[in-house]
């Protein structure tokens, strides 16, 4: 074990281990400068100082045998009043200019003046002008290497921004996720036609089917009309960006939709099927185009959709739809109060699955006036791959952060949420959404 003597204040003499070194030289005695806390002020010998340096383990130690080698080599130690401690910087009494002139002015080696971009900033790697010197290669090198693989990434597929289905910012910071089916739940209409809720509530049956027929007619003539129902009945994807990736971003405010020769098909019964294999990619360019068209009509009328159907068809849509309140004792009106609730709340937001097709649940969100509360990229359709499915797909693009909570009225969804293990509520009649109101309203969802 060695010993350590305190030949000057301040300093530690650590004194040779061998005698001689494998490239010929002594062993060298090196000084290393100590915290004032380790100095001794006023010693007088090394081995006065041996029994109270903190670094002696034995009780006795021979140090005349350590100095008995005279090293060939030796640094020159350098006095503290040249320059200050370096366990002693106080920013707010000595600055960097005042430690490179001390350094400068020692009897020691020389040293040259820092430059002044160096001492300001210490740490090189966060000042972007040292990145970029020809000093430090290696963040140069992998500053390009990551702007040409952003690069890249940007490129890779025909118009990238499009493709990707639109997920939320982790800056959002998403805490809930209500997860809603659309008939029987928020809107009342399939049970309108079949006569189902006449009966269950002591309705007129005729006038209740034909509430719902009329409805039905003008939810079918603007999917047909404005949201390419007619091509794309057979043709029915599950999310709005389903297709984007075929898309290139075409400008489509000349494009003639009903001349692009899309419906060409021997086969009149599925031409989805026959026109993929006879049209191939300008096949799929041409349904992505009608998606992304879909996309740009909802987003504009959502919230006002008179300018779409034209005054005297809104006021007809308006007095249909106070005429089914007044069946169904409010019942959109109390869906849309708690659908309001959540989305007025900044961590939260809502989905809708539903059984029905893509384009005409997008019609009758529109017309139900629910286009505030659900944005496109948060509508998904069950008919193709079934509410199971469409779950797992929103918890892979929300993650397992959020809370999930589906609300619905069917067995499907009950038992998908059942396999996710996400909490379900059940609305079955008036008295379902109005415990829903509460719970939103008293926090406890």
């Amino acid at each position: 074990m060695a010993s350590y003597s305190f030949s000057s204040p301040g300093y530690v003499n650590i004194p040779p281990y061998y005698n001689t070194t494998p490239n010929g030289y002594s062993a060298l005695n090196f000084q290393y400068p100590l915290p004032e806390a380790y100095s001794t002020p006023g010693a007088a010998s090394a081995t006065s100082l041996t029994t109270s340096s903190p670094y002696v383990t034995q009780s006795t130690l021979d140090t005349s045998y350590y100095h008995q080698f005279q090293p060939s080599l030796g640094y020159p130690c350098y006095s503290t009043a040249t320059y200050p401690s370096p366990y002693n910087l106080n920013s707010s009494t000595t600055s960097p200019n005042q430690l490179t002139s001390s350094l400068k002015n020692s009897q020691g080696y020389p040293i040259e003046s820092l430059p002044p971009s160096i001492l300001d900033h210490p740490n090189q790697y966060s000042n972007p002008s040292v990145l970029s010197s020809p000093n430090s290669p290696s963040p140069s090198i992998k500053t390009e290497t990551s702007a040409r693989s952003s690069k890249s990434k940007n490129n890779r597929g025909r118009n990238k921004t499009q493709q990707q289905q639109s997920s939320p910012d982790p800056d959002n910071h998403i805490e809930r996720i209500f997860v809603w089916d659309l008939d029987e739940t928020i809107i009342i209409l399939h049970s309108l036609l079949t006569g189902t809720y006449a009966q269950r509530y002591q309705k007129d049956a005729q006038a209740a089917m034909a509430l719902g027929l009329r409805i039905e007619d003008i939810i079918f003539n603007l999917a047909d009309a404005h949201l390419f129902f007619n091509d794309l009945e057979e043709c029915d994807q599950v999310h709005i960006d389903d297709v984007s990736s075929d898309d290139n971003g075409q400008d489509l405010s000349n494009y003639n939709f009903s001349a692009d020769g899309f419906h060409s098909s021997s086969n009149v019964n599925n031409p989805c099927i026959s026109s993929t294999v006879r049209g191939g990619v300008d096949w799929m360019r041409k349904l992505a185009f009608r998606y992304r068209r879909i996309k740009e009509i909802y987003n504009t009328y959502r919230i006002n959709p008179q300018n779409l159907l034209g005054q005297q068809k809104h006021e007809d849509l308006l007095q249909l739809r106070a005429d089914i309140e007044s069946l169904t004792g409010s019942w959109l009106s109390l869906a849309i109060k708690a659908l309001n609730i959540i989305k007025q709340r900044k961590n939260c937001i809502n989905i809708l699955v539903t059984t029905c097709q893509l384009v005409p649940a997008l019609s009758k969100v529109i017309l139900y006036g629910l286009g505030g509360v659900f944005d496109i990229e948060n509508i998904y359709s069950a008919t193709k791959i079934g509410k199971e499915s469409c779950f797992e797909r929103i918890h892979t693009r929300f993650g397992r952060k959020p809370t999930y909570v589906v609300v619905g009225d069917g067995r499907d969804e009950e038992l998908a949420a059942k396999q996710l293990s996400w909490p379900f509520w059940r609305v079955s009649e008036h008295q379902n959404l109005t415990a829903l109101i509460h719970a939103l309203e008293w926090q406890f969802l």
